[in-house]
């Protein structure tokens, strides 16, 4: 009873029940406004937030900004679709061109219209790449414009609270410009679709054009020794002259048009090719200005060269013509054939002027058999007339090439160069006659225009080779008078080279035409580049020919440099002469240079791995351990000769039982030239550990010593006076520096003297003692002094 009775208590308390009663009215208190608030926020409209506000102004500015700088900077539109239309145009005539007659067009002609297919391709494709990133740029501009038009933060009425009116001018503004920008865009997209459909359809047009032009090539290709035309004995009486004449004009509508589309198109290359030919012109130009000279003419002598002049138009012009098709080899053949047109005017102006009279007649013979060789080429179909007389001309041509040879041999044109082209000339012919007699007609043409302009070819090089070896003569002699370059050289192996050269890219050149004219030059450039490419497994080891000739030619590039390097730093040639200089033995240091970087340049040029140089590397290091010790002492050794400095070229050292001058100083051995005249190879080994004497170092000089012997009854002081006299006049002694005469030996009946005299160079001891013996003998029978 007592708990129960404690519990009843405690609850009536009066102090308990306040304290419940203040916790209830603090609970009501601070529940009220959460139950007020919740009946409010449905009924109160939505307040923007003016941060908010402004940040979407500000990205809406910003994108306005972006659209209209892209649509001010524009798509290149006009410019796509001006050259658009001239690819337009293209395709269409070589639709219309394979179309005639349903026939297929020679193999020049489609490898013309391949070329010019592919150029489209090319353009076309880039095209629509470019046109499909602006299409994809417009239409998400479009939708950003369509995105802020729709935002309702954008947008003012009268509901709006008092915070968004503020910025109701600035809102206004901002969708103004975002419906012109919209307006903009719209009208850019919808002409970049438009153009980006027509190109679309001009890709597919020459893409499927090129298929057609590709199959008839192969065909072409299969059938280029199947018989075209009857055999000749069978051949029809009578000529198509309305086809012929038709396919004349369609031919030239398509050359014509080739041979404009390729000189648009590679324009740049011709820049280059003026700015050449222009520096070739000043070169012989000024060199001709040089040698007429009043400080130069007498050393240079006559200028009467037969090939140049002072003002070489014409020889320029040959050059021109002839290097044409270096740098574009995969020209049309309608644009060689036209260069070589060129070439032969050229060539008729320039022989006018050197040939004789009794000459000109075997040039204008070839200049009609060419004339004679392009119309037949035109006219000749499979009618019986046109090809017994082409089969004519083709016999006529050979009996010419045997006549043509003997008169080129008479003037000196250049026999080694000539006669295996008239060779060729005479054998492509006579597989003419052949082919013609059984049809194979296109062939025929072929080899009859390929052999006639071979020939003008082969002429017009060998003018190139003498041109330009009368052009590299001047500027030798030139030089020479002027002291520069080539007086440090010589000038025949200088020639020799250069002739060299310039054969081996006549050769290249004439085979290059000869290709060009067979239309085979694609087909040799792909099997070429087929043979270099084409990936080769040694071992681990993955190359290419390619990489290989890359680092061929490198290494051989940085070793002639290095091997020629010192002639653009050092002077005259080392002579034994008291009056030569010294040259700075930097020249090994660049030598060692030049290796280096070749070996480095030609290392990533061939594509070949670190990892691999790294395994190379440590092979090397093996091969040095077992068996090239004295290959690399010799190496370093000539590395410390550059930096140490203990002599200089030109210096005079010794060197055990060898005395000379220092010609060379390379990376493994050195070269002395002995007062003899005979050259010694001395490895660097050896010079850095031997024990050598410079004899012309700064300051150095030398006791020269020359022994006798005269009679034991002479007057010593007498010979004493006499011997200074003598060396007091001879040239090249020290004069403050003491001499000495010293008894050497004494014998029964002679002494023998050491005289000891300090001479100021190492190259006058041999004149010194010269001359003091034969003042010696002179003046001592003077005296009566008697020489034991």
């Amino acid at each position: 009873m007592t708990p129960v009775i404690t519990r009843i208590s405690f609850f009536n308390s009066q102090k308990v029940r306040d304290f419940v009663l203040l916790i209830l009215l603090v609970l009501l208190t601070s529940t009220l406004p959460l139950l007020a608030q919740k009946p409010a926020e449905k009924e109160t409209p939505s307040v923007v937030i003016p941060d908010t506000l402004l940040f979407k102004i500000e990205n809406a500015q910003a994108v306005i900004t972006q659209i209209n700088a892209a649509n001010k900077k524009g798509y290149g539109s006009a410019d796509i679709r001006r050259e658009l239309g001239v690819a337009k145009t293209n395709v269409s005539q070589i639709q219309e061109a394979i179309k005639v007659e349903k026939t297929a067009p020679d193999s020049k002609s489609l490898a013309n219209y391949r070329l010019m297919l592919t150029d489209i391709q090319q353009k076309t494709s880039a095209w629509r790449k470019q046109l499909s990133r602006y299409n994809a740029e417009l239409q998400s501009m479009s939708s950003s414009v369509i995105e802020f038009g729709r935002d309702s933060l954008l947008t003012i009425d009268n509901g709006d609270s008092t915070q968004k009116k503020l910025y109701k001018g600035q809102i206004a503004e901002l969708r103004r410009k975002l419906q012109e920008a919209g307006e903009t865009t719209t009208a850019n997209l919808d002409t970049v679709s438009n153009l980006l459909a027509d190109v679309s359809e001009v890709y597919f047009a020459a893409n499927d054009l090129s298929g057609t032009i590709n199959d008839y090539i192969k065909e072409s290709g299969k059938n280029l020794l199947g018989q075209e035309s009857s055999y000749l004995w069978k051949a029809r009486q009578k000529d198509s002259s309305d086809n012929m004449n038709r396919l004349i004009k369609v031919s030239y509508a398509g050359q014509n048009k080739v041979l404009r589309y390729f000189l648009q198109s590679t324009w740049d290359n011709r820049v280059f090719l003026l700015l050449l030919c222009i520096g070739f012109f000043a070169w012989i130009y000024i060199n001709f200005n040089f040698a007429k000279s009043a400080r130069l003419s007498k050393e240079v002598g006559p200028t009467d060269f037969k090939f140049i002049g002072h003002k070489p138009f014409l020889a320029t012009l040959i050059l021109l013509f002839n290097i044409t098709p270096l740098f574009e080899p995969r020209s049309p053949s309608i644009y060689i054939e036209l260069n070589q047109f060129l070439l032969v005017i050229t060539l008729t102006f320039f022989f006018l002027k050197m040939l004789p009279r009794e000459q000109l007649a075997w040039w204008f013979s070839v200049i009609v058999l060419y004339l004679l060789t392009v119309g037949a080429n035109v006219v000749v179909d499979g009618s019986f007339l046109l090809r017994f007389a082409f089969l004519g001309l083709s016999a006529a041509s050979i009996a010419f090439g045997w006549w043509f040879f003997k008169i080129v041999k008479k003037a000196n044109l250049g026999e080694r160069l000539i006669k295996p082209v008239v060779i060729i000339y005479i054998v492509l012919h006579v597989l003419a006659i052949l082919l013609n007699v059984f049809g194979r007609l296109s062939l025929a043409k072929a080899f009859s225009i390929t052999a006639i302009s071979g020939l003008i070819q082969v002429v017009s090089l060998t003018v190139f080779v003498h041109m330009l070896t009368e052009a590299l003569d001047l500027h030798i002699r030139v030089s020479t008078a002027a002291k520069m370059l080539f007086s440090r050289v010589s000038a025949q192996r200088t020639r020799l080279y250069f002739q060299r050269l310039v054969l081996f890219v006549s050769i290249v050149l004439w085979l290059m035409v000869f290709c060009i004219n067979l239309n085979i030059i694609g087909a040799v450039f792909d099997f070429a580049l087929q043979i270099l490419e084409k990936e080769r497994t040694f071992g681990s080891v993955t190359f290419t020919l390619e990489n290989v000739l890359f680092f061929a030619v490198t290494i051989w590039l940085a070793n002639s440099l290095q091997k020629n390097v010192g002639y653009f730093f050092s002077g005259h040639d080392v002579s034994f002469a008291a009056d030569s200089g010294h040259k700075g033995s930097k020249l090994a240091l660049i030598r060692l240079l030049i290796i280096v970087v070749g070996f480095l340049i030609a290392v990533t040029v061939s594509g070949v791995p670190l990892t691999r140089i790294t395994v190379l590397l440590g092979a090397l290091g093996v091969g040095i351990g077992l068996g090239m010790q004295n290959i690399v002492n010799n190496f370093v050794s000539g590395i410390i000769l550059i930096f140490e400095k203990p002599f200089t070229i030109g210096d005079y050292i010794e060197l055990a039982d060898k005395k000379g001058k220092v010609l060379d100083i390379g990376i493994r051995s050195s070269r002395l030239l002995t007062p003899l005249g005979s050259k010694v190879i001395i490895p660097n080994g050896d010079l850095l550990s031997g024990r050598l004497v410079n004899y012309t170092t700064s300051d150095a000089r030398l006791k020269a010593e020359i022994t006798f012997k005269i009679s034991i009854e002479a007057d010593l002081e007498r010979v004493k006076k006499v011997i200074h006299d003598i060396v007091d006049n001879a040239e090249g002694t020290v004069k403050n520096a003491p001499r000495q005469i010293l008894f050497n030996a004494i014998a029964a009946d002679n002494i023998e003297l050491k005289i000891l005299v300090w001479l100021n160079d190492v190259y006058q001891e041999t004149t010194f003692k010269s001359y003091v013996l034969e003042q010696t003998l002179i003046r001592f029978k003077a005296e009566g002094i008697k020489i034991m």
